[in-house]
């Protein structure tokens, strides 16, 4: 991920003219002389990681590729639809939407989406239902061109649970001093660190 990562957007930095940023390298460098407007919160670690990797000529590159490839492939989700005469895979997407943690960060726990991604094989999402009114999907994971089927099954939950809900437009959270704001900004002045969430 982080070897293609700055090849991809390396690639699509130079189709775009009149960009002063033409690296990731260039990017950090943005990122530092704007750092209390660009990252008042987070960092930027994975370019920083990212920026130290090579080319995808490298070996410790085409060695994860290889790797990666096989176990996600054959020994992986291929194996695992062989082995029950399966049509596709079935899991949750992700688990509810979190917090973010402005102190500890992401309580990121995993989503079913990954190993399909490795394996760059077709998936598709659709609304499972909700928790505590936060949407959850559900993923429909097969092999090589099995599109048509993912979809096929995709549409008969969809058609069987009527899970999806038009998404509304509320407030996600309300500070209790709603007039203290900054003039020329718009933020808030010292906003109350209680906040209360619909």
């Amino acid at each position: 991920l982080l070897y293609e990562f700055k090849t991809d957007l390396q690639t699509y930095l130079a189709t775009r003219r009149g960009l002063r940023v033409k690296t990731l390298a260039d990017l950090i460098t943005f990122n530092e002389k704007q750092r209390d407007r660009e990252m008042p919160y987070f960092g930027q670690e994975l370019f920083l990681m990212s920026d130290k990797k090579g080319p995808l000529t490298e070996e410790a590159y085409t060695t994860a590729l290889e790797t990666n490839g096989r176990l996600s492939r054959v020994a992986g989700i291929d194996l695992a639809l062989k082995s029950d005469d399966l049509d596709a895979l079935v899991g949750l997407t992700g688990g509810p939407a979190w917090i973010t943690d402005l102190v500890n960060g992401d309580h990121y726990i995993g989503s079913s989406s990954t190993p399909a991604a490795v394996a760059g094989y077709p998936a598709i999402t659709v609304p499972a239902g909700f928790v505590h009114g936060l949407p959850i999907g559900i993923s429909f994971i097969g092999t090589a061109w099995t599109e048509v089927e993912l979809i096929r099954l995709a549409y008969a939950y969809e058609q069987a649970t009527r899970h999806r809900r038009a998404p509304g437009l509320v407030p996600t959270a309300r500070f209790s001093i709603a007039d203290r704001t900054e003039p020329r900004t718009g933020r808030a002045k010292n906003p109350s660190p209680t906040t209360r969430v619909k």
